[in-house]
């Protein structure tokens, strides 16, 4: 009896020791399962053995068999059973501890059923844990009369764990394995990210890399709308053709994973699609989704979108949502970087399009061309399609009075159009509240000139004010493209605009401001120089004429014996028709008598008349112009002439006066030394003052040893003009 015991045990540990030696050199699962069934049959001198592998769906499947017959085993490997009733096997799974059944006549369950069927009498079954878990089961089974001996549940527990070893190993290469192909995935994905690929690029790879590394049939990544859609902005299928093009939009509803993300920040798993809802649950249905596990992605502390996992036959692994968050912290950098990277560049052309309308302002642009080119900048940088500014009236109206598109065609309000105001439109809120003002869309109360624009596709619109000097000037608006939103910060950036645009108009007033104050005094100075003409003529003039008179009289009485008398009033007679005709021509040099009785051309004559250097003049047609122009004109022409007189040593001067296209041009040129110096004295000072005053422009070309040239180009309407 020792000797058989003694046999047995020696045949006991050879067995395990030939199992422990496939478990020790990393044999495959299924070759250690083959032979512990093999080995435990042949040791226990029972009809079958059975290993069978625990699922999460309540069966259980086949993984190792072996029978002392050539008839085939009852559960080939492969073969997937569900528990169920009075049976060896479902009882170690409902205990977890091992169980036995001497006889299998009043066993119920399938496998109970197809063990009778066999022949099987009794059965006995231990419990094989892997990491603290049930992971299987096996089994042995006879169809002898006898019973299976009492330690055999002892014996079974040497080789469960081997059993055990070899599952925790291979799980183990498993791990390890899919960790070193998760972690080659990610350093795949972080090289893109590394090299700022463009972030359409970093979706593809982060979807088929995640597809991969999960064994999925569908990744989406989504990005989350403000208006509760979601956008797919990437897609891997394990099929050919994509269940989703990218650009998708999806209304967020229902029950679905996409929609429990959404609400609530954190990951969210959906084992069972059969009773999803919304739009996504519809979308899952049809494309024979079964399950899948979404992780957020998170940019910049917020919630930005959505990584899907889905599987058509079974659940996705439980550490799922671990291994999603490496990627979707990926595509979150990515996207940082690359919204980061659009910052600089959006902040680099904004910059530019404020330099170049500042550039406009600072040289004193007209406003309508600042108007212009605020609207086509702001259009581009903000990538819209329609920028309008308007101007509010104070009869309760606003003008256009700048449009752009980014199709380049006709705006469909054009420059000029009054818009009413009243109603809601952007044009009104502005004008109501000085704020910037903001519609996602449009309704049917709207005023008329809104209603055309609507006719234009304009569905959205963002306005922001212009002020000048603390008060509401007008509105710049822009409008994106059909079923588009306007970024939040769109009126932030507006803001940069409307200060150039009120910085712009501010100018203009001051210099209207001051252009109508020149020409105040300007005119005034030409109205004392009339007044001074005027009291010289009417006071001294005449007093001096009647004491000529006078001392003519006494002259004719004076004795022609008394030559001394006579000679002394002979030279008072003679200082006082010079002193005359210094006062004459002091009161002509204060405002010609010829510029008015008959205008330009006979008072340049006369000018040229009394030229020590001779002068050749182009001077204009018959008629006459505004006073303000022919002073100007005038005085141009003298100061030029006095010049040349006393500077220049020229032998000639050309003097060419033309009026056409609104404005007079005065040229005056010698073929002197040159040198003449603008700052060198009040004369050209002076001129340039004036000129400018009517709104005209001096300028003086010097070319040393060829003479100098003066032009002055004076509006023949020289009242200023205001804007705004």
């Amino acid at each position: 009896m020792a000797t058989q015991w003694s046999d047995g045990l020696v045949a006991e540990q050879d067995a395990l020791r030939r199992v422990a030696t496939l478990v020790a050199t990393g044999a495959q699962p299924e070759a250690v399962f083959a032979t512990v069934a093999k080995e435990v049959g042949r040791l226990l001198e029972v009809d079958t053995t059975i290993l069978s592998r625990h699922e999460s769906d309540g069966t259980q499947v086949s993984v190792g068999a072996w029978s002392n017959t050539d008839v085939a085993v009852p559960f080939p490997v492969g073969t997937q059973v569900r528990l169920g009733g009075r049976n060896v096997v479902s009882m170690v799974v409902r205990t977890g501890r091992p169980a036995r059944i001497e006889d299998y006549a009043d066993a119920t369950g399938s496998l109970a059923h197809a063990a009778r069927g066999w022949g099987l009498r009794c059965a006995v079954g231990v419990p094989i844990g892997v990491e603290g878990r049930l992971w299987g089961v096996i089994s042995v089974a006879s169809g002898r009369a006898r019973s299976i001996p009492a330690d055999t549940e002892a014996r079974l527990a040497a080789f469960t764990e081997l059993v055990a070893t070899s599952i925790a190993n291979a799980q183990a290469r498993v791990e390890l394995r899919r960790f070193a192909e998760e972690q080659a995935a990610l350093r795949r994905v972080a090289t893109l990210v590394a090299r700022a690929a463009p972030p359409e690029e970093v979706f593809a790879a982060v979807t088929a890399e995640v597809g991969r590394v999960l064994v999925a049939d569908i990744v989406v990544l989504c990005r989350y709308e403000a208006d509760g859609v979601e956008t797919v902005v990437g897609v891997w299928s394990s099929a050919d053709d994509l269940p989703v093009a990218v650009g998708t939009r999806t209304r967020l509803d229902g029950r679905n994973v996409s929609t429990r993300v959404l609400r609530t920040g954190r990951p969210a798993r959906i084992d069972d699609y059969s009773d999803a809802t919304g739009p996504v649950g519809v979308f899952a249905h049809e494309v024979g989704i079964r399950a899948s596990v979404g992780v957020p992605i998170r940019v910049d502390g917020g919630l930005w979108g959505v990584m899907i996992v889905a599987t058509e036959r079974t659940s996705p692994p439980e550490d799922s949502e671990v291994q999603l968050a490496g990627f979707t912290h990926l595509v979150g950098t990515a996207i940082a970087n690359a919204q980061a990277r659009t910052e600089l560049r959006r902040s680099a052309e904004e910059q530019a399009a404020l330099r170049r309308v500042a550039t406009l302002v600072a040289r004193a642009a007209p406003p309508e061309e600042v108007f212009a080119a605020v609207t086509a900048e702001v259009g581009q940088v903000l990538s819209v399609a329609f920028t309008v500014l308007s101007r509010y009236e104070t009869d309760g109206a606003a003008t256009v009075l700048g449009t752009w598109t980014s199709a380049g065609g006709a705006f469909p309000v054009s420059i000029g159009t009054r818009v009413e105001l009243g109603g809601r439109d952007v044009h009104t809120l502005v004008s109501r509240t000085c704020r910037p003002a903001r519609l996602e869309h449009y309704d049917q109360d709207v005023g008329a000139a809104t209603a055309t624009v609507l006719t234009a596709g304009v569905r959205a619109s963002v306005g922001a004010p212009i002020s000048v000097g603390g008060r509401l000037w007008g509105v710049v608006i822009v409008a994106p493209e059909t079923d588009q939103l306007l970024s939040p910060d769109t009126e932030t950036r507006l803001a940069g605009f409307t200060e150039l645009i009120a910085t712009a108009l501010a100018n203009v007033e001051a210099q209207a401001a001051l252009t109508a104050s020149r020409l105040r005094l300007v005119a005034a100075a030409d109205a004392a120089r009339r007044r001074i003409e005027r009291d010289l003529h009417d006071g001294a003039q005449q007093r001096l004429a009647s004491l000529a008179l006078e001392l003519g009289a006494v002259r004719a009485v004076v004795p022609r014996e008394a030559d001394e008398l006579a000679a002394y009033v002979d030279g008072v007679a003679t200082e006082l028709t010079g002193l005359l005709a210094d006062l004459s021509e002091i009161a002509r040099g204060l405002h010609p008598a010829a510029l008015a009785e008959g205008g330009v051309r006979p008072a340049l004559k006369a000018l040229a008349r009394r030229s020590v250097v001779p002068v050749r003049l182009h001077l204009p047609t018959e008629g006459r112009y505004p006073d303000q122009v022919e002073i100007a004109v005038y005085y141009v022409v003298a100061e030029a002439l006095t010049n040349v007189a006393k500077h220049a040593h020229a032998n000639l001067v050309e003097v060419a006066v033309m009026a056409g296209d609104g404005s007079m041009v005065v040229s005056v040129r010698d073929d002197g030394r040159g040198g003449a110096d603008i700052t060198g004295g009040t004369g050209l000072v002076g001129l340039t003052d004036r000129v400018e005053a009517l709104g005209g422009r001096l300028r003086v070309q010097i070319a040393p040893g060829t003479g100098t040239a003066v032009q002055a180009v004076i509006p023949l309407s020289p009242e200023p003009a205001v804007s705004g």
